[in-house]
């Protein structure tokens, strides 16, 4: 069961669609909490779409990217620094945006099979989905601009290792505190 699912046990359609626009507001705003850095920024996404997917699950948490970046294609100022549009999507930031899709999924199926249950699978499920986010984060440079191995370790994924995983375990802070609050509410 997930988080969203235990606050509202009989979720109505409404609420559905609620939860999924609060929750691409809720990445659109964490992506303009940035840190400029070349040649993407680090931003509060990644931590944004985790919760999205530990507290939604799968098919939510991923319609919620899904409409994240329908609105960005629009040209609604989502992403980073304010950005929007389809252009911006297939820039060098593409991979990454296109990952945030699958990192939505893979945390809330996680949660869906009962692997992500307390602080520490939860903290080790949002660490393994935040490595796996370079995949095609990754292949996106060097497939679309010709980036090599160590020029995208160095400039591309090094950087944001330590920040990636700190924002992993906050986000299972989140969720894990969420849980423990609803449990107390009803005793």
């Amino acid at each position: 069961m997930t988080l969203s699912h235990a606050l509202f046990p009989a979720m109505s359609r409404l609420t559905q669609v609620l939860m999924v626009l609060g929750g691409s507001l809720f990445v659109a705003l964490a992506a303009q909490v940035s840190v400029p850095m070349v040649p993407v920024p680090m931003t509060l996404q990644t931590l944004a779409i985790l919760i999205v997917g530990l507290t939604m699950g799968a098919r939510l948490g991923a319609t919620t990217l899904v409409v994240y970046l329908a609105q960005g294609a629009m040209g609604l100022p989502v992403f980073a620094g304010g950005a929007g549009t389809l252009a911006y999507m297939m820039g060098p930031t593409g991979g990454f945006l296109i990952g945030f899709l699958g990192m939505a999924w893979l945390a809330g199926l996680a949660v869906d099979r009962g692997f992500a249950r307390g602080f520490v699978s939860t903290s080790a499920v949002a660490l393994v989905v935040s490595a796996l986010l370079y995949i095609p984060g990754l292949l996106w440079p060097a497939a679309v601009m010709g980036k090599t191995w160590d020029v995208l370790w160095l400039h591309w994924m090094s950087p944001f290792l330590a920040g990636d995983a700190i924002k992993a375990v906050l986000a299972a802070l989140v969720v894990s505190g969420g849980w423990a609050v609803l449990k107390a509410r009803r005793g």
